[in-house]
């Protein structure tokens, strides 16, 4: 579109209608067709077409380029995002100068540009881009849109000779680190920030600012050239950014503003506009946000490889002395590495031995940047064949069965795409949301963080969090079996039907095809189809009456059975949402276990004697934390005053 000013007397709205026609026009054909790339790409072209315009109505100076910058200048520009251009002189403005910058600017915002602009000569970008990593990445992106191009190709070649690729390498690793942690360090929100969250859009520029400052491309397609990612990866690759693109083109023009997060308000029309149809089990939103997080996820897990494999050719590390771990593997400095790397495409087997020999040396801190890449690229070789296999269920459950690194080791499985391989009823819940009061982490995350509190109780220096939890878990056998029930107690959400009596069907196939005894066998699915029991009774039946305990303790069948029970619930409710756990909570499964295991126990119901360990138990923590005896005594005083017919020990 060619935008020229129409009147002498009103060029201003003149250009802003023309403006506004090329946006509606815009709009529209994306609507009905959905091509993200040609709507960004239109967009820049658009505006390009109206600075032009307005840069020659007020008659800029001859020794000035127009360049645009940031998204803008990589002609990205989505329909709500600022505008960011960069005024270039080649010296400083003078008087005369100065008035048709702030005329050029004042016009922009007349016809409805919202734009972040700056005004520099060569120099003082050059002297910014050195102290600020920001300035330095917006002006990587310089493209010039009018006035002396020489200016602006002179200023392309200043940048190229200040950038420091291994500077810039580090500087925006550290800056995504601190992006991600704003974000809490996951792309499962409940309204996640497509932009800036992790396994979003500025992910993937990050890895192609780097890669454009190293000299290494600035496309997919260079990338695939040079050996980084395969073809099936950049195809991939480039199919989830489309994704994410159409998302947050459509986000803007449902809000009508810059809207970056998929917020609750206009997941529903997102969904419908996006082609997602609901199931018998699952809202049309629920099905658009699993598709979103999949994405994400893919996103985090390639932009991990890459920057691992882009610092690896960058900034090269010494090399290491290496060691044997066996025949396969060996340890590079304190990483694990593939002595080949055809290894886990010749012996799949090698997959699931990476992760158990993470655990099983303490002194490794991380993999090679060439193994995470291979394990990724052969996770296609988990296949119903590999399932079946003696030798890799040997070495699941090894993995499951080791006393360190199982969290770890099992978010990162997560993340590289094989425990979802390994165990397809996994698979079908990754980035799967729960729109429920309670649980703010999706049903994948939400398992793992079952399964790290399960874990947290078996560690001593933690015993203080949860004491009953921490003293029961060292005492229980095989406690291996509870993550077995974590992995499996949610894993049958979305499938319509109750979900607990699902996941114990499920469990029970796992136990039969790992050769699981029948006593752990029948532990594990009572525990999946009984994981909700325990919460349910204690907080909406009367614990107080002894036939509603007699009743819950028949249920369970069995002391240790329980005690299972009490560890899984607690992990559970933990593992919903760092708001639901409260110690009310706490209380009323404390005295539901309590009761209901002296009923296994003795066979009778004594609340006295409930009393009796409760206070025992709190003049143990005094001890603990070494309040003296007046201070004790004045508390017993307090607590005999408010409840007169409690006695003092």
């Amino acid at each position: 579109m060619s935008i020229e000013l129409q009147t002498v007397r009103s060029p201003v709205n003149g250009v802003r209608a023309a403006l506004q026609a090329g946006r509606r026009n815009l709009e529209v054909e994306f609507l009905r067709h959905g091509r993200a790339l040609r709507l960004l790409r239109g967009h820049a072209r658009l505006i390009d077409d109206t600075l032009r315009s307005l840069w020659r109505g007020v008659g800029m100076p001859r020794r000035a380029a127009l360049v645009a910058v940031g998204g803008y200048g990589r002609a990205e520009l989505f329909p709500a995002s600022d505008i960011d251009i960069l005024v270039l002189l080649d010296h400083e403005p003078l008087p005369p100068e100065r008035e048709s910058l702030e005329s050029f600017i004042g016009l922009l915002w007349d016809v409805g540009l919202e734009v972040g602009h700056s005004v520099r000569t060569i120099q003082a970008c050059v002297d910014a881009a050195a102290t600020d990593v920001t300035i330095l990445t917006t002006l990587i992106e310089a493209r010039h849109v009018c006035g002396n191009r020489d200016l602006s190709a002179r200023l392309n070649h200043a940048v190229t000779q200040v950038l420091d690729p291994v500077h810039f390498l580090e500087a925006k690793r550290l800056e995504q680190e601190h992006r991600h942690a704003k974000h809490h360090d996951t792309p499962f929100a409940l309204e996640p920030n497509l932009k800036e969250g992790p396994g979003g859009l500025r992910d993937l520029q990050t890895i192609l600012w780097i890669a454009k400052a190293a000299g290494i491309g600035e496309r997919w397609l260079d990338f695939e050239l040079r050996g980084l990612i395969s073809r099936t990866e950049k195809l991939e690759l480039v199919r989830n950014e489309a994704l994410l693109k159409e998302m947050r083109i459509r986000l803007h023009y449902l809000s009508r503003r810059r809207e970056d997060r998929i917020v609750f308000d206009f997941q529903t029309a997102l969904a419908g506009q996006m082609r997602c149809t609901a199931t018998g089990s699952r809202r049309a939103s629920e099905v658009l946000m699993q598709r979103y997080f999949r994405a994400a996820k893919a996103v985090t897990q390639i932009n991990t490889i890459l920057l691992q494999n882009l610092a690896a050719r960058i900034s090269p590390q010494p090399q290491m002395p290496s060691r044997d771990l066996n025949e396969r593997f060996e340890a590079r400095g304190d990483l694990l590495s593939a002595k080949s790397d055809s290894l886990f495409e010749r012996e799949p087997s090698a997959i699931l031995e990476s992760f158990l020999l993470m655990q099983q040396h303490q002194e490794l801190r991380g993999m090679s940047a060439s193994t995470p890449r291979s394990i990724w690229r052969a996770r296609r070789l988990i296949n119903s064949t590999y399932r079946r296999n003696p030798l890799h269920k040997l070495i699941f459950l090894q993995i499951l069965q080791q006393p360190r690194g199982i969290v770890h080791e099992f978010r990162r499985m997560n993340q590289y795409g094989i425990l979802g391989r390994y165990l397809p009823e996994f698979g079908r819940i990754v980035g799967q949301m729960q729109h429920d009061l309670f649980h703010v982490y999706t049903v994948d995350q939400h398992i793992l963080m079952v399964l790290r509190n399960l874990r947290r109780f078996t560690m001593p220096e933690l015993a203080h969090e949860f004491p009953l939890a921490s003293q029961l878990m060292s005492g229980f056998e095989r406690r291996w079996l509870l993550y077995v029930a974590a992995l499996y107690h949610d894993i049958a959400k979305g499938r319509g039907g109750d979900h607990s009596d699902l996941g114990a069907m499920d469990v029970r196939r796992f136990s039969r095809g790992h050769g699981l005894a029948g006593e752990d066998a029948n532990l594990v699915a009572f525990l999946v189809a009984h994981h909700l029991t325990m919460s349910s009774v204690a907080q909406k039946q009367d614990i107080s009456d002894p036939d509603v305990i007699r009743a819950f303790a028949k249920s369970v069948g069995s002391e240790r059975a329980l005690v299972a029970l009490y560890l899984l619930t607690v992990a559970d409710i933990r593992g919903t949402s760092p708001k639901v756990w409260n110690a009310w909570k706490a209380n009323l499964l404390d005295t539901l276990f309590r009761a209901s295991r002296r009923v296994l126990t003795d066979g009778e119901i004594r609340f006295d004697s409930a009393v009796a360990e409760t206070q025992s138990e709190a003049m143990r923590l005094l001890r603990l934390y070494a309040l003296g005896q007046c201070q004790r005594r004045a508390m017993g005083a307090t607590r005999y005053r408010l409840f007169p017919q409690a006695r003092c020990q």
